[in-house]
Order: C-alpha cells, then sequence, then structure tokens
C-alpha cells in the first residue's frame, strides 16, 4: 500500500475499528500525521495563530483534533491485524515500557490467515482491497537484471 492509499483508506474508515490494516497503512498514515502537524505549526507560526508560551496554534489544534479519532482507529486495525484487541492502545499511558510494547506491537507482521477481526489484509488483493505493488521495469537492477 503506498501513501496517499494509505491516507484516503485511513480517512474514509474515520472511525471504523473493525477490521485489520497492514503495517503500510499504519506507518503511512501515522507519517501522515506528523507531517499534518508540521505543517499546521509552520502556517500557526506564519498567520500568527500560535498561542502565546507554548509550541502549538489554533490550525495545529484543529488537525490534530481531526487526525485524534482516525489515529486511534487505525491503531486499533493495526493491533487487530496482530491478533490483539485495539484496548492495547491503553498502553500509551504507561509511560516508556507501554510505548515500547505498542511500538513493537505494531512494528510486528501480520498474523497469517484469518483472525476472529476478519481476513487477511495481505491476501485481499484478489478482492480489490488493496492494489497490487507495481511491477519493477525491465533493466532497473531487480532480480540482478
Amino acid at each position: 500500500m503506498d501513501f496517499a492509499t494509505a491516507v484516503k483508506t485511513c480517512l474514509s474508515k474515520y472511525v471504523d475499528f473493525s477490521g485489520r490494516a497492514r503495517r503500510s497503512e499504519y506507518w503511512y498514515f501515522f507519517l501522515f500525521g506528523v507531517l499534518a502537524g508540521i505543517v499546521a505549526r509552520v502556517l500557526d507560526a506564519l498567520l500568527g495563530t500560535d498561542f502565546e508560551d507554548t509550541s502549538t496554534g489554533a490550525i495545529d489544534v484543529l488537525v490534530s483534533l481531526a487526525l485524534f479519532l482516525p489515529s486511534i482507529a487505525v491503531g486499533a486495525r493495526r493491533l487487530h491485524d496482530t491478533g490483539r484487541t485495539g484496548w492495547w492502545q491503553l498502553l500509551w499511558f504507561i509511560p516508556i515500557i507501554g510505548w515500547i510494547v505498542l511500538i513493537v506491537w505494531y512494528c510486528t507482521d501480520t498474523k497469517p490467515g484469518d483472525n476472529q477481526y476478519g481476513p487477511n489484509p495481505k491476501h485481499q488483493q484478489d478482492l480489490g482491497a488493496y492494489p497490487p505493488p507495481p511491477a519493477a521495469p525491465y533493466g532497473s537492477g531487480q532480480y540482478g537484471a
């Protein structure tokens, strides 16, 4: 899954906590959130909408609020993909140890086969859920060519 598809999927499943999400979907949306936050902070600084004595502003707050629920939803779907319930996200409230555990789980590969949360998203290409990766052009150096 590429960056644009991941962002579109996560925003279209705004508060959908059911199903599964691949690693690429989660991490691309995470990257999108970081980039959106940076752009929002720059806009706050340029437009003068930043709050005094803080590093945030009105636009940053609005962007954070807009991306809060989709971030939790894709996190729950990512944990579903590893065979865990989305409630494990509450580990974010346990400093350091909880964070490390969640990051490891978010980086864990998809559990093979279907689970109680739905079919394996890696094998949904036939159903049109995720587009297949583009083929490497001939002579691109891949596979020793």
